[in-house]
């Protein structure tokens, strides 16, 4: 057990440490360890943690570091994992406050945080892209071979999505909808 602990550990820290722009952006840092390397989800499993972190209040990678903890070694593993998570961005935080005071005027520094914010984009797309494959066809990979499309799922998704940008309606009472929708079809 105390293995199990380290690692979860050891893993989140090196996923807080290499959370290059956070949010979704860390979704394939954190399932390339927990799904594909030490598989210890499966790729649903993983899915619906991220779901319910997002709907649950704090930071997305607190919120799985603290379920995967939990799925894996109970409390002990909740609050290693999320400790893990949010160290190294503690630490990283108050040194880019202090460089970032100093050198706020040289252009090199401006140049590298937009290199930054291009790659947070493409983790970002990552992460949705698997997210949706998941949901529309079950898998994260696009095999065109013994698909099956999740129809409901699509159109819940383009109804949802219509009335998030034409009703500017509140996230929440969408998010509380689908669920509703889900608990019927599913």
């Amino acid at each position: 057990m105390n293995k199990i602990i380290i690692t979860l550990f050891i893993n989140f820290l090196q996923i807080g440490l290499f959370s290059i722009g956070g949010g979704y952006a860390i979704i394939p840092l954190i399932q390339e360890q927990v799904v594909n390397y030490h598989n210890w989800l499966t790729l649903q499993e993983y899915t619906d943690i991220i779901t319910i972190s997002q709907m649950t209040p704090g930071p997305l990678v607190v919120n799985t570091a603290s379920f995967v903890g939990i799925r894996i070694a109970g409390l002990p593993g909740a609050i290693v994992a999320t400790l893990g998570s949010i160290v190294s961005g503690f630490i990283i935080s108050i040194f880019l406050y202090n460089f970032f005071k100093k050198y706020k005027n040289i252009d090199s520094i401006s140049n590298i945080l937009k290199g930054l914010r291009s790659s947070s984009v493409g983790l970002i797309a990552s992460a949705a892209s698997t997210i949706i494959l998941i949901a529309f066809i079950g898998t994260s990979s696009f095999n065109l071979e013994g698909i099956s499309i999740n129809v409901i799922a699509i159109i819940v998704f383009f109804i949802s999505l219509y009335l998030l940008r034409n009703y500017k309606l509140n996230p929440i009472l969408i998010m509380v909808l689908t669920g509703v929708v889900g608990l019927f079809f599913y």
